[in-house]
């Protein structure tokens, strides 16, 4: 459905660290960084992109927005979750900071199954609620 997601930062070199952290904890390389210095995460389904907002304003949040970004297994949730709370990332969704798994029974529809999430809160700018998702196996 989604060619790209584009989302915004005030601080594109410290997004760029985190991001690099994260995605590459899952197997993504490190971003591309185009002439008007926005950072793009390549897959072979989709782009996913880092940028300052184009009308020169601050980024804000996207208040109850999600992002999730599909992994093998469970082990790259925490591989990821690690790499995002050791690159400035907070863990959320849990008072001990301490990341949460939930099976997730109540989306079939939309993931064909259960899920299993960590949740972080982006850093630098603490813009984005992101979530580890594995698919599970069909079969």
């Amino acid at each position: 459905m989604f060619s790209h997601v584009m989302v915004g930062a005030n601080d594109i070199d410290a997004s760029r660290k985190f991001y690099d952290a994260v995605l590459g904890a899952i197997g993504y390389a490190a971003g591309v960084t185009d002439e008007k210095g926005r950072i793009f995460y390549l897959s072979p389904t989709g782009v996913f992109a880092v940028t300052k907002p184009i009308n020169g304003a601050s980024a804000t949040a996207a208040n109850g927005g999600t992002i999730g970004f599909a992994v093998k297994d469970p082990a790259s949730v925490d591989a990821w979750h690690a790499a995002g709370v050791a690159n400035g990332g907070t863990s959320i969704e849990d008072s001990s900071g301490r990341p949460r798994r939930r099976l997730r029974q109540d989306v079939p529809r939309l993931c064909a199954g259960s899920v299993w999430q960590q949740a972080l809160r982006a850093a630098p700018d603490g813009l984005r609620s992101l979530h580890g998702v594995p698919r599970r196996a069909s079969g």
